[in-house]
């Protein structure tokens, strides 16, 4: 699934592209895409036309349209294969376009949601008072945000007893972070990702934090990670930060610092990349 830096490319376009723009029909071509809408496929359209879009707003994975008056927001699911596109209105559809959003100007392009496999989807959600949707309100502020509390991370990782990849992808403590990045900053770190977060000291929680931003913005310089046509940006140009990955996909690869053959692990049905000796495992207590 994307993780910050795809979603904040994608969320970049939609702001040079869409902000500020009102829309004059949506077309809902799936029903799939709009499951998490209470209302249906025609309640969205209904609801939406007329609606002025704001600036795109993002925290960790997840991507909102905020509606001009600040009350309501729509909500962008893009799960494994969900695309935002804008494209020409007089382009050919894609063969999984699942909604479509005109606009009332002459710019001549048109909002498309593209999902192979259809775990995506958009809906229209209340806003809280801070301005988020109120569906993902409990969602924790992730590293690359201004107001983002180191020393409150630092304090619930050790109280949480838990381990340090677990800690990186538990958008209750830190969103943005998902299973790529967790072990580009671990390897960065000298971790394991098995090690306990109790015993994390503070300068070391420091310096995680610190690869995890430096990764994140690494791949954002670069559009992020593509491995399929899957995740592409609005414009539908994948990223290439994939050539650029230290640990995550390397399994038997040398390690770029060490030389040892890099190991993959299976880890909570995915897959753990790592050094055995770059990043020893914790003992285990006798």
């Amino acid at each position: 699934m994307p993780e910050l830096p795809e979603v904040e490319v994608v969320r970049r376009g939609l702001e040079r592209w869409v902000a500020g723009r009102t829309v004059e029909a949506v077309e809902v071509l799936h029903p799939r895409a709009v499951r998490r809408h209470a209302g249906g496929g025609a309640d969205f359209a209904a609801r939406l036309r007329g609606e002025t879009i704001g600036v795109p707003q993002r925290r960790g994975k997840y991507l909102w349209l905020p509606l001009e008056g600040g009350h309501q927001s729509v909500l962008g699911h893009l799960g494994m294969s969900g695309q935002l596109l804008v494209q020409p209105q007089d382009a050919p559809d894609e063969k999984h376009l699942r909604i479509r959003v005109r606009f009332e100007d002459d710019l001549g392009t048109e909002l498309r949601f593209v999902d192979q496999r259809t775990f995506g989807g958009l809906s229209l959600h209340e806003n809280t008072p801070e301005g988020l949707p109120d569906v993902i309100a409990h969602i924790a502020r992730d590293p690359l945000d201004p107001l983002f509390d180191e020393a409150a991370y630092h304090l619930a990782l050790r109280a949480k007893r838990t381990t340090v990849k677990r800690a990186l992808l538990d958008q209750s403590l830190i969103s943005g972070v998902g299973n790529i990045y967790a072990d580009e900053a671990l390897w960065r770190a000298k971790l394991h990702y098995e090690r306990p977060t109790a015993n994390l000291t503070r300068p070391r929680s420091a310096e995680l934090l610190g690869h995890v931003r430096d990764v994140m913005n690494a791949a954002l310089a670069v559009g992020g990670t593509s491995f399929d046509s899957l995740y592409v940006n609005v414009n539908g140009e994948s990223g290439y930060f994939d050539r650029s990955l230290d640990a995550y996909g390397r399994e038997d690869e040398p390690c770029r610092r060490c030389g040892t053959p890099m190991r993959r692990r299976p880890w909570m049905n995915r897959s753990s990349y790592f050094c055995p000796r770059c990043q020893r495992p914790p003992r285990v207590a006798s």
